[in-house]
């Protein structure tokens, strides 16, 4: 049977990549693991008097490249091993558009859609408390991730900024503009994801105009590479997310399907398509598939029922390495994760920049700095893939390995 942990699933994919660079047995030994892991207790007052006790973690990667960078997840199938893969697929996706950041992610077991507001806030502001030794605008910027939002950054700022004495708007970013967040951060993943789908079909050869896209997860993410997508000219045949999906060979009507998700919670029972689950819409017949949800979407059981043409991950290990072959025999072209969904890094790191100058910058030069990233890590990982014969994920994988070692082979070890 495949092996689903997603920390066992990064550390094969690291394996990869080490056995193609012929790595050093000392640097694969520090690589492969996480630097620092912390398990918190959140003791957290709710709404009818009562204490309830959340469990919450944050990892740091690596650090070698520079601050610890990575989001914060709320979300019931949290664990500390899906907090430990992301950490490191997070030190390799700063790695693959080289931004001076190392990898990590903090994830706190609960159900945000079962609370309040203000059940939310004070477990959010406890929860940063108890990190706020980890975290900081030199050290580790955490961002928002599955279930948080800008106004869960601005809690953990504001709790962190307490501490501290002062205003300290760099030790989160995703945060509201009014108190130190950028411009094109709310649509950067979308975006980023966009702009490698560009460039991945330009490779290809494959016209766009009317191709066929379905997206599972109509979230954040999802839902910025539908917009985006539909003003590239692609048709959007299929829309999921956790509630349900809607299918329509025609085309959907993005816009519209957006305000009817805002107005009832779901696209689920959009009157303008057919029903359709999560798994189902991973095997229409359409030109690029976009997963954007969680991960192991993709596995041995369906990676060979998959007829998509591209695979852009939005979502962090939506595909096995069982699949990835499956896939890549099949000749299916897949942008993976540490370089599809890195656009939101990219800009948290622009946002960070502009925290640290109070100097910001508009949305059209963030959008321009940001193809500019986008374009030059796709096409270096384009380059790796055909010198190599390799799939996109190995080759994502060798670059960004191999400058995190160099790192670490540089710095060396103390004492």
């Amino acid at each position: 049977m495949e092996d689903l942990n997603p920390y066992n699933i990064a550390r094969m994919q690291f394996n990869r990549s080490a056995e193609h660079l012929k790595l050093d047995p000392g640097l694969r030994e520090i690589l492969r693991r996480p630097k620092r892991s912390l398990i918190v207790s959140i003791p957290t007052r709710m709404d009818d008097g009562s204490i309830r006790v959340f469990e919450g973690f944050r990892v740091q990667h690596s650090i070698a490249r520079g601050p610890a960078k990575g989001g914060i997840r709320y979300h019931p199938g949290v664990t500390l091993d899906e907090v430990k893969a992301l950490a490191a697929w997070m030190t390799w996706k700063c790695a693959v558009v080289n931004i001076p950041y190392g990898g990590a992610k903090g994830g706190v077991i609960c159900d945000p859609k079962q609370m309040s507001r203000s059940e939310i806030e004070r477990m959010t502001r406890r929860f940063a408390s108890e990190i706020s030794f980890l975290i900081g605008p030199d050290r580790d910027i955490p961002a928002p991730d599955v279930y948080t939002d800008p106004q869960v950054m601005a809690w953990i700022m504001d709790t962190y900024s307490m501490g501290v004495g002062y205003s300290s708007p760099g030790v989160v970013t995703g945060k509201p503009i009014e108190i130190g967040g950028s411009e094109g951060r709310a649509e950067a993943t979308g975006r980023g994801a966009q702009l490698v789908i560009r460039e991945g079909a330009k490779a290809l050869g494959m016209p766009t105009a009317g191709a066929r896209a379905a997206i599972q997860g109509f979230g954040n993410a999802g839902s910025v590479v539908a917009k985006l997508l539909a003003r590239d000219g692609w048709k959007i045949v299929a829309v999921t997310d956790s509630r349900g999906g809607v299918y329509n060979p025609k085309g959907l009507a993005v816009d519209a399907l957006l305000e009817y998700k805002s107005r009832t919670g779901s696209v689920s029972g959009y009157p303008e398509a057919d029903s359709l689950d999560n798994r189902k819409i991973l095997e229409l017949d359409c030109e690029l598939l976009v997963p954007a949800a969680l991960e192991n979407q993709i596995t041995l059981e369906n990676a060979g029922r998959v007829k998509a043409r591209i695979v852009a991950e939005a979502a962090n290990g939506p595909t096995t390495p069982g699949a990835d072959d499956v896939l890549f025999r099949n000749g299916v072209f897949v942008l993976p994760d540490i370089l599809c969904n890195a656009g939101g890094v990219t800009v948290s790191y622009f946002e960070w920049v502009q925290d640290l100058q109070a100097f910001f910058w508009d949305e059209g030069i963030i959008n321009e700095h940001l193809e500019r990233i986008m374009v030059k890590a796709f096409r270096e990982v384009h380059a790796v893939a055909k010198e190599r014969s390799l799939d996109m994920r190995q080759a994502a994988g060798i670059l960004a390995v191999g400058r995190v070692a160099e790192a670490q082979r540089i710095r060396g070890l103390w004492p």
